[in-house]
């Protein structure tokens, strides 16, 4: 993906929610209640089965074209249909068109905390000191990435296996954090030319404070600028009051900045 491309970090971020659902078999589909479809030029994602918003939330609108009043019908009755009351709608702080404001709230849709987007050049990676080793990880580790980051993201236990495919597809790697020889953290790296993005980064309750999120993310930045990439991005939930943002502050000691914080809107 070329990183001038508009609204690459919006594409990073679909092209890995996508993946988690084309690579999931069968079976684990049918568990999950996954669905996916693509609604004018919004990607929606769907698990009647698992109420995380990171599987219920729909990115895109009104970005490739102007939203519609009968886009966001759509949207809202896939969900309505599915039988999910809760899920995010992302809007970019550049969706069209200009009134998309009063379209969503004549859908029946509100404004929720938002998400600060992030992005980083390719400087130095930053250091650590953390006592946990980081690892790059293949079939062995996998069920233990699925436990540390479903619980971490409120996913379900059902939900464990949905990592297991990315190991086969171009572009994804995924990492631990380790203690000896017990899992300790979560982080994933995709890779599409000059871009990359980091996601899914949960550490298991038993090793917080030891440093792993900023180990991950200090071993993804570094293989990302091995790889040759240019423009690191990643996200996190707003600064509020109230929030001791540790991931907030985590990202931004790796060098990352501040870039735009995106809407989020749920049902009213």
């Amino acid at each position: 993906m070329k990183s001038n491309t508009p609204f690459v970090s919006e594409w990073m971020e679909a092209a890995v929610l996508e993946a988690l659902h084309t690579e999931a078999d069968d079976e684990l589909r049918s568990r999950l209640g996954l669905q996916l479809e693509t609604i004018g030029g919004t990607l929606v994602s769907v698990a009647s089965n698992d109420s995380s918003i990171l599987l219920n939330r729909a990115i895109g609108l009104g970005l490739k074209a102007p939203a519609t009043a009968q886009e966001l019908d759509r949207i809202c009755s896939k969900y309505r249909d599915a039988g999910i009351e809760r899920f995010f709608l992302h809007v970019h702080p550049e969706a069209r068109p200009e009134n998309i404001e009063k379209l969503l709230h004549q859908a029946g849709l509100k404004s929720y905390r938002r998400w600060m987007k992030f992005q980083r050049g390719p400087g130095s990676s930053p250091t650590t000191d953390s006592d946990l080793e980081v690892r790059k990880i293949g079939t062995d580790h996998v069920d233990d990435f699925g436990r540390i980051a479903t619980g971490g993201f409120g996913l379900t236990e059902e939900a464990r296996p949905l990592f297991e495919g990315l190991l086969n597809r171009d572009g994804f790697h995924l990492y631990m954090t380790f203690d000896g020889d017990s899992p300790a953290g979560t982080g994933l790296l995709y890779l599409d030319g000059e871009c990359a993005w980091l996601d899914w980064a949960a550490t298991d309750q038993k090793f917080r404070q030891r440093g792993s999120q900023r180990a991950l993310l200090a071993r993804r930045i570094e293989d990302a600028i091995d790889a040759g990439c240019t423009r690191l991005m990643t996200c996190t939930g707003e600064a509020v009051p109230g929030d001791p943002q540790h991931s907030y502050h985590n990202i931004e000691w790796a060098g990352f900045d501040p870039k735009f914080l995106r809407e989020n809107w749920i049902l009213k």
